[in-house]
Formats: structure tokens, sequence, C-alpha cells
């Protein structure tokens, strides 16, 4: 009498029972990824704006001039630009548009040779990301010095 070896692997029923308890987790766990992927790309958003404040600034003292950081057309969420001051058609950054987000804030922002912001009241920028519980908020002192909150404006 010969032998048959121990069959290995799963059996079609253990497969399906694996397969179903994936699609249960993977269901539960997706709304929580997108809402970690909208706060993330708030903060991204933020961050790139936030570091462009600086930069803005940053040039105006370097070259004792007024810079200015405009949106581009369709708003802020299309992007910004820092134009150069004195070379029409120049640019010194160019940032492209925020995928999903919402951004609100001033027509433009300019800042003088002493880094402070020209005009009377305090711009902010309030960054929202659909998909995302909470926003994001920059707002800018009138000495120029940019703060980034994890709320809205």
């Amino acid at each position: 009498m010969v032998s048959r070896p121990a069959a290995r692997g799963f059996t079609l029923p253990e497969m399906l029972a694996a397969v179903a308890v994936l699609a249960i987790l993977a269901s539960v766990a997706a709304p929580s990824f997108t809402g970690l992927i909208g706060s993330q790309r708030a903060k991204g958003a933020a961050s790139d704006l936030f570091a462009a404040l600086l930069r803005t600034r940053s040039e105006a003292v370097k070259r004792n001039t007024e810079i200015t950081l405009a949106p581009a057309t369709g708003g802020w969420q299309a992007g910004w630009t820092i134009a150069h001051p004195t070379q029409a058609g120049v640019l010194l950054e160019q940032h492209g548009a925020v995928r999903g987000a919402t951004i609100n804030g001033p027509v433009s922002l300019v800042y003088l040779p002493n880094g402070r912001i020209k005009g009377a009241g305090a711009p902010s920028f309030d960054i929202s990301v659909a998909g995302a519980p909470q926003h994001r908020c920059i707002l800018v002192d009138l000495s120029g010095r940019p703060y980034q909150t994890a709320a809205a404006c």
C-alpha cells in the first residue's frame, strides 16, 4: 500500500473568510485615511504658503525694496508668485495650484524694506482641504512675522 503525502495549503472556505475579514477592515479604515490625507494636504499647503511669506519678507529686507506676494489667476488655491521688484515679468518664486484646497486670503501682500507689512490691517490666510476635518490658519502680524495655527482664522 502506497501512502499519499498530506495536502498543504488553504481550502477555499478559509481563503474566502480571510478575504472577507480584509474587506471589512479596509472599509472601516478608508474614511480615516481620507481624513488623514486631507489633513496632510492642508498642512503641506500651509507650510508652503508660510515658507513663501518668509521668503518674501527676507527678499524685501535683502533687496531693500518692496516685494509683493500675489495669488495666481484664480485665487490663492491656484498658486502664488513672488515678483522680482525691478525686472517686469521675472518671478523670484512661483508655486503651482494646491489640489483640493480652498485658501482665503488678502488680494496681495506687500512687504516693506524693513520687513513690515504695507497697510493697516494684519492679513490672514484660511486653508481648508476637502475631506479634512480641520482648517489651518496663517496669521501675519504688522511686523511681518507669519504664525501658523491648527484652527480656522
